[in-house]
């Protein structure tokens, strides 16, 4: 090995050696991934999802219901597809409703390259120790369709409004009342000082297919 290699493993090694070992929190802070068992009792017991579906429906569909550490939601038969038909502008903060069509159905066609907004067919209600994220389904992922949702937050409740993108050149089906993405749901170490319904969230208990708003 040449000197300076030598020299350098010598000096960081030393410098590594006599660092501060970092301080071990693992059991004085845990977020815990929460299990079937405990979606169940809260699902039955304070009407955290509902309708409730106790165990995982596969048979012949997308699956959707109780998996071991989630729940696998349903979309609803109500859609926005969006068009482009009228040039407009995409604004978050002065969003254009006819950038929209609105569709009811058990198939929705959504367009290459474009999304639709659906909603679940549960309502939630997410107790104030608890945020979770969502993840799409894995059916849906390998034919380049991507389900985004934002967390759902302390103490938030509703039906939650869906984002399905179409990734690819052709058209996506999307089958109503099946699973489309599946939620998480983590336990805080300790309660927040303010929960979503604390601070009135502008998406608190929505209704349908809740556009952007500020």
């Amino acid at each position: 090995m040449p000197d300076y290699f030598r020299q350098s493993f010598e000096i960081h090694g030393a410098a590594f050696r006599d660092a501060p070992s970092i301080p071990n929190f693992a059991k004085e802070q845990q977020m815990a991934v929460k299990n079937d068992r405990w979606i169940r009792k809260m699902a039955r017991e304070h009407a955290m999802i509902y309708p409730f579906a106790e165990d995982q429906v596969r048979e012949g569909v997308i699956s959707y219901g109780v998996s071991s550490y989630g729940y696998d939601l349903r979309v609803a038969d109500e859609f926005k597809i969006f068009t482009n038909v009228n040039s407009t502008i995409v604004d978050p903060k002065h969003f254009d409703a006819r950038s929209f069509v609105e569709f009811r159905g058990p198939v929705c066609i959504v367009p290459p390259n474009s999304f639709a907004l659906a909603r679940s067919v549960e309502y939630f209600k997410i107790p104030r120790n608890i945020i979770t994220v969502c993840l799409g389904k894995s059916t849906y992922a390998r034919c380049g369709i991507i389900v985004n949702v934002t967390p759902l937050e302390p103490e938030w409740e509703g039906f939650v409004t869906l984002e399905i993108s179409n990734t690819t050149p052709l058209p996506a089906r999307v089958y109503s009342n099946e699973g489309l993405c599946q939620i998480i749901f983590f336990e805080s170490d300790e309660v927040c000082e303010t929960s979503y319904k604390d601070k009135k969230g502008k998406y608190q208990a929505q209704q349908g297919i809740v556009l952007p708003k500020i």
